[in-house]
């Protein structure tokens, strides 16, 4: 893959996080791993010093690593990737490392949460969210940032991969085959397959985005069974070799049969073979992309809430284990426009602005504030002419007051006499 196709795909997966009309994707396996392959070759001979700086508004760990001279190399596994800092030996016998200077690799296990990326720049355009940062001992120094506009991501130092978390199912296929087979009577797949599919304990890198694609390709219904969907599944998948190049799995997958877990490993790489190409940052064309999506955000699909409140894109009937409390399906349309702007259209479409309403717990006092909104609205009339008219309101009030208690009393007395 080569370098220009790694920059063009990880600024495509900035821009798609920050952008008020992105699908709302998440980083997963296929983003995780390009960003490992983006920092591998990016700080490719480049040597990285002094101490691992963090942001002061950021909650994860300090990073206590300090050291002369290191390198930095990247790998990924499912939705983590792990940066190793090395440090470099140098070749001079009598030269030995400073007191406080790591002389041991450590490793950083990062997990991206909505947002997170690496970028390396200048120091002069650090990014707004770079909260851990790692310097170059070159002049003018580079810095490879962790940036995460809404720090849902963290990093653990001296980490390991997350033993809750299953094989990843782009490059460790077998071993994710077998753990998934091997569990099918456990009580988690009693729950439907697409919320299935997002436990990072059987299916390590699935996401939101390849949970809609892989079901939709194999005309699965969401809310069914999951271990309805894998039952007659054998642990070793005799059409598919893990040494085989994903070039030929990427021609392979149109002849794919219904086998759910080939395409929980065969999806994810279709999307690290697509590596940018069409897209352009400044113009933010993301037609490869959209292109290869065929559900997930695609007009005439249907989506719905799963039970963790997880929305959940398909085509059809959604199965028998649809949430009892979920509102009814809403299909995505496209917006139509005839591009008509003649005078009559415009005309047509412009609206009478509302009036102001007066919102109130009363209606009586809601009456009042109506009466003198109409009051003030009056062509001719003064404040002058208000006062004067809520004082003879009041005279007339008063008088009306009084004869009605002169009334009261004279019915009185005609009782008594009667008596």
């Amino acid at each position: 893959m080569s370098l220009d196709v790694i920059i063009r795909y990880v600024i495509l997966v900035q821009q798609l996080q920050n952008s008020s009309v992105c699908y709302n994707k998440m980083p997963e396996a296929p983003e995780i791993h390009l960003a490992s392959l983006y920092v591998n070759k990016m700080c490719e001979g480049l040597v990285f010093t002094g101490p691992v700086r963090k942001s002061d508004v950021s909650k994860s760990p300090n990073v206590p690593f300090t050291c002369e001279a290191y390198r930095i190399t990247a790998t990924s596994r499912g939705k983590e990737v792990k940066l190793t800092l090395t440090p470099m030996k140098s070749y001079d016998p009598k030269q030995t490392f400073e007191s406080g200077h790591a002389d041991q690799p450590m490793d950083i296990v990062f997990r991206f949460g909505m947002s997170g990326y690496f970028r390396l720049t200048t120091e002069d355009e650090l990014p707004k969210h770079a909260h851990l940062r790692f310097y170059s001992k070159e002049k003018p120094c580079r810095v490879l940032s962790y940036v995460d506009a809404r720090r849902f991501g963290s990093w653990q130092p001296n980490g390991t991969w997350q033993p809750d978390r299953g094989p990843c199912i782009m490059f460790e296929y077998k071993s994710f085959r077998e753990n998934v087979l091997s569990h099918l009577t456990d009580r988690a797949f009693d729950r439907p397959i697409c919320e299935v599919l997002l436990n990072q304990k059987y299916f390590n890198g699935i996401g939101n985005y390849l949970r809609a694609e892989i079901l939709f390709r194999l005309n699965i219904p969401p809310f069914v069974s999951a271990r309805a969907t894998m039952e007659g599944l054998k642990s070793e998948d005799l059409c598919e070799n893990e040494t085989t190049d994903t070039e030929t799995k990427k021609n392979r997958v149109k002849g794919e049969t219904a086998d759910l877990l080939r395409m929980c490993h065969s999806v994810p790489l279709e999307v690290v073979n697509l590596g940018g190409k069409g897209y352009d940052p400044e113009k933010a064309d993301y037609s490869d992309f959209e292109a290869w999506l065929q559900c997930y955000y695609v007009d005439g699909m249907t989506s719905m809430r799963d039970h963790n409140g997880r929305t959940m894109w398909f085509k059809g009937d959604p199965g028998p284990m649809v949430p009892k409390d979920s509102k009814s399906p809403k299909t995505k349309r496209a917006k139509k426009d005839d591009h008509d702007y003649t005078h009559k259209k415009r005309e047509a479409g412009t609206k009478t602005p509302k009036k102001e309403k007066y919102p109130c717990s009363k209606e009586a006092g809601c009456k009042g504030r109506q009466t003198e909104k109409s009051w003030q609205d009056v062509p001719g009339n003064t404040p002058q002419y208000k006062h004067r008219s809520t004082a003879q309101k009041r005279k007339s009030s008063t008088t009306e007051l009084s004869a009605g208690a002169g009334s009261r009393r004279s019915r009185r007395v005609t009782r008594q006499n009667s008596k």
